[in-house]
């Protein structure tokens, strides 16, 4: 073999295709899971609904060279993604936009408040709370705080595990106040659910001549030599954690199954006032099936334990950066070795995003 993939996620999947597609060379491409399609896998249960094992996945993306890629492999419906949070038992719109204005404040205040937004922002418009809480206004000063205290506070002390002051700013940026009455949590072009759902759109991407697939195998079971090597694992435990290990974020997953043809409003439900968990998710939503019955998953966040649960979020701190940037250096030193995808380059990504990445990766590897 001239090429291994480490993980059958999106961003390994998208290099394995490409090389075997383009480049006419054989990959073997190996997962230590037993599924393919990473944290992205769903399947359907033995009511017919389709299950997103690891949380909902939606995918959207404005980037034409990402949906034109991806759109190969499988058709997509047209769902506009919704998310409701429940705040303080007010059912309202998340990201808090000018329509949430009028569910929590009384009418003369929301309209006060619409109109020196309008006045201050474009609409359309996405601005981070720390822009509020500088200004000058004491209603605006007033809409800042009620947001930072019943969206983000404590649903970021149970996200991260920490107190808001102790995560980078980059955090405190993905909430923002969308000027504007669109209820959609996204704005991109392109948006939707893989219709026969992503693990199949991940094996369509595989299914190629060129491809050996291994699942249930580890990277430490597997001997070369190989030309090159395309790691999309964590890359701390690719250097025996030379360094330190990396810190993430966990996510546990309490699925619950109920004789109703339906148990919540929404697909998703966020609760950043109440409950333990961050959200309760619905899968029938996203491809209309139909069933009596419905699957629901309560999301709970906590900490990554080695040989314990999965990484799902790295930590966004000034020191956990410069940990990365470490491993980042001491990769540099490798032959024909290329870290991608969220573990790899220690970065979360949407899926358009490691899609991007992957295809970049290609296109630097075309170049050498």
């Amino acid at each position: 073999m001239k090429n291994l993939v480490v993980g059958a996620g999106f961003s390994g999947a998208v290099i394995a295709n490409l090389i075997a597609n383009e480049l006419g060379e054989d990959v073997l491409i190996i997962d230590k899971k037993p599924h393919l399609a990473g944290n992205c896998h769903d399947f359907r249960d033995k009511n017919g609904i389709m299950i997103h094992k690891y949380g909902s996945h939606i995918f959207h993306t404005s980037d034409e060279s990402v949906w034109n890629f991806i759109k190969q492999f499988g058709n997509f419906n047209n769902y506009q993604h919704k998310v409701i949070g429940d705040i303080d038992g007010v059912r309202t719109s998340i990201p808090f936009n000018l329509n949430t204005l009028f569910d929590v404040f009384p009418e003369d205040l929301a309209m006060r408040l619409e109109k020196k937004l309008l006045d201050l922002f474009e609409l359309e418009k996405k601005v981070p709370i720390l822009e509020f809480q500088n200004q000058n206004d004491e209603d605006l000063k007033l809409l800042a705080n009620f947001i930072y205290e019943k969206i983000f506070l404590y649903y970021t002390t149970k996200q991260w595990g920490v107190s808001p002051e102790k995560i980078d700013n980059a955090v405190t940026a993905r909430v923002p106040v969308f000027i504007s009455k669109d209820n959609r949590y996204f704005q991109d072009k392109y948006q939707g659910i893989p219709i026969d759902g992503y693990t199949k759109l991940v094996e369509n991407m595989l299914n190629h001549p060129n491809i050996d697939l291994k699942l249930n195998t580890d990277f430490k079971e597997i001997s070369g030599p190989f030309d090159r090597i395309f790691y999309t694992g964590a890359i701390d435990e690719f250097f025996g954690y030379e360094f330190g290990q990396l810190p993430y974020r966990s996510v546990n997953f309490k699925f619950e199954e109920y004789d109703k043809e339906f148990y919540q409003e929404n697909a998703v439900v966020n609760y950043p006032t109440s409950e333990d968990f961050t959200r309760i998710h619905e899968y029938k939503y996203y491809l209309g099936d139909k069933s009596n019955r419905t699957v629901i998953a309560k999301e709970f966040s906590e900490s990554f334990e080695l040989g314990k649960n999965e990484r799902f979020y790295p930590i966004p701190k000034k020191e956990n950066f410069d940990l990365y940037n470490k491993y980042l250096e001491k990769s540099k030193t490798l032959k024909n070795v290329y870290f991608l995808g969220r573990l790899g380059d220690y970065k979360y990504y949407d899926m358009d995003k490691a899609i991007a990445r992957a295809l970049s990766v290609f296109k630097e590897l075309k170049c050498v």
